[in-house]
């Protein structure tokens, strides 16, 4: 029997279950992986809002990562809401220490319209850039990182999710410095259930990786997972609703 890959997921619990550490548990289970988390937050929050933030503290966000790598081992890392500017720093000093794909979910705002990072928290993001195997930043966020011109400056390899730009196509591109870039273009599908849709495709991408596909593969597969969550998601809550993630194979 060929053990799961074992993903770390370092981001912030979502109480309504369809955003952050409880998507990325799902996703990672639905496709074979081994699940483990560092929570750098708890919210409370459901489809209309987020109503209330706890931040974890470093040392805290710290000693969960050492508990799962000390001792379980990883095989990739993704990365999401960080809840702090010394939470990023905290998460960056100890993903230095590995050799393992990561990829990196600059979470600022929710899909709900909640900021999730200020100012500070943000700035820290470049030391995880540049630690990231891939960085996925939606519109806002790789607006909010200076574009792609700044985001070419870093060196940094990322995936522009297109599913905030409008229009009835949704376009994600893959830049990798030194390559042609890639693009997958698909038809948008029409629903308001997509709460956890980064959350989805980031831990969803870290566990191809983990698994031993490269780049590219891990993307267009991730993509797949995801439009399957939306073509499938149970109707639940008055706003931006979650999505189906038990239909992901």
């Amino acid at each position: 029997m060929t053990a799961p890959p074992r993903i770390l997921a370092i981001a912030g619990s979502d109480s309504s279950g369809g955003a952050g550490i409880q998507a990325d548990i799902k996703t990672i289970t639905a496709l074979g992986g081994y699940a483990m988390t560092a929570i750098t937050a708890i919210t409370a929050q459901n489809t209309l809002g987020v109503t209330a933030v706890e931040v974890m503290s470093p040392g805290f966000v710290d000693a969960q990562i050492e508990a799962c790598t000390g001792d379980i081992g990883v095989d990739a890392v993704k990365i999401g809401m960080l809840g702090s500017a010394q939470n990023a720093h905290a998460v960056a000093d100890r993903l230095e220490r590995l050799d393992v794909p990561i990829v990196f979910d600059p979470v600022m705002v929710a899909t709900s319209g909640a900021g999730l990072a200020d100012e500070a928290t943000i700035a820290a993001f470049e030391r995880l850039m540049a630690l990231a195997t891939l960085t996925t930043p939606n519109v806002a966020e790789l607006a909010a990182l200076g574009g792609d011109a700044a985001m070419a400056a870093r060196g940094a390899t990322y995936l522009a999710k297109g599913g905030d730009a409008p229009g009835d196509m949704v376009e994600d591109r893959l830049i990798v410095p030194g390559r042609d870039p890639l693009a997958w273009c698909a038809a948008r599908i029409d629903t308001r259930h997509t709460h956890g849709t980064g959350c989805t495709l980031s831990s969803a991408i870290a566990t191809f990786l983990g698994a031993g596909l490269d780049l590219a593969q891990s993307v267009e597969r991730a993509r797949q997972a995801v439009r399957v969550a939306l073509l499938n998601a149970p109707g639940f809550g008055a706003g931006a609703g979650p999505m189906g993630h038990h239909a992901i194979r």
